[in-house]
């Protein structure tokens, strides 16, 4: 019997693990059909604080996912976007890359993309008017296109992401406030994107912040990267726990509670 005991114990505690609040949601951009992840909050809040988490360059992955996981245990909406679409996940780095590079050329396709997933969010039951955008890698671009594209969103958080545009690009002033959390050797970001970065959000006026972790490269904040700094990618477990920190300060500012 006590073997029996424990055997359903064990059993109910993988059940647990394995059955997840985040549920998958289909929508569409024209006949493009978008394949997203919505999560309520654990608890409820007035506030409908909302997340919308944009996902590295592979697509949804099991970083995203995680996040949002946490965030609903702090009492936010989150839902992860889909900005490829059925039928244009990338295999490999290299179809992720050409595919990711598209979005980034083509930034008003981003944006559209990132604007679809925010009604999403919005109809999921977050407040309209008390989101804020975060990114990863790819995904942090992202967050920073929607800040540039003022869309009604209190703040955006870049995790490790590509921070440059078009020269060719008007600067318009940013009303959301900008938080960018950045590996100091990373080197995907070269010092000349970086100091034009600088320079745009002093240009339009933005209400910025930038963070840099030391020994910390690309992708510092996802275990699956491996912790081989030479590959320009790395998990970095405490450049990870510290940017998580400054995050949930972000939005304890930006946020109404």
């Amino acid at each position: 019997m006590k073997n029996v005991k424990y055997l359903i114990y064990g059993m109910i505690l993988i059940t647990s693990s394995v059955f997840s609040q985040l549920k998958p949601l289909q929508y569409k951009d024209g006949n493009q059909i978008l394949n997203g992840f919505k999560i309520d909050p654990a608890k409820k809040s007035s506030t409908k604080a909302g997340i919308l988490i944009l996902p590295a360059w592979m697509g949804i992955d099991k970083l995203s996912k995680d996040t949002a996981e946490k965030l609903s245990k702090l009492g936010y909406y989150a839902f992860i976007a889909d900005i490829y679409g059925q039928g244009n996940y990338p295999q490999d780095y290299a179809q992720a890359g050409k595919i990711a590079g598209f979005y980034k050329t083509n930034y008003k396709d981003y944006q559209k993309r990132i604007s679809l997933a925010l009604e999403q969010l919005i109809q999921a039951g977050a407040n309209p008017d008390n989101i804020v955008v975060i990114g990863y890698c790819f995904g942090g671009t992202g967050a920073l296109e929607a800040a540039r594209a003022n869309y009604n969103i209190k703040g955006v958080v870049s995790f490790h992401g590509g921070l440059g545009k078009d020269a060719a690009r008007k600067t318009e002033p940013i009303k959301a406030k900008v938080l960018v959390c950045h590996g100091a050797d990373d080197p995907y970001v070269p010092s000349a994107e970086t100091e034009a970065f600088q320079k745009e959000m002093r240009d339009a006026k933005a209400d910025w912040q930038m963070i840099y972790y030391a020994n910390a490269v690309h992708s510092f904040t996802n275990p699956e990267s491996g912790n081989d700094n030479s590959k320009g990618a790395a998990y970095n477990e405490k450049a990870a726990n510290r940017s998580w920190e400054h995050f949930k300060i972000f939005l304890d500012e930006v946020l109404v509670h």
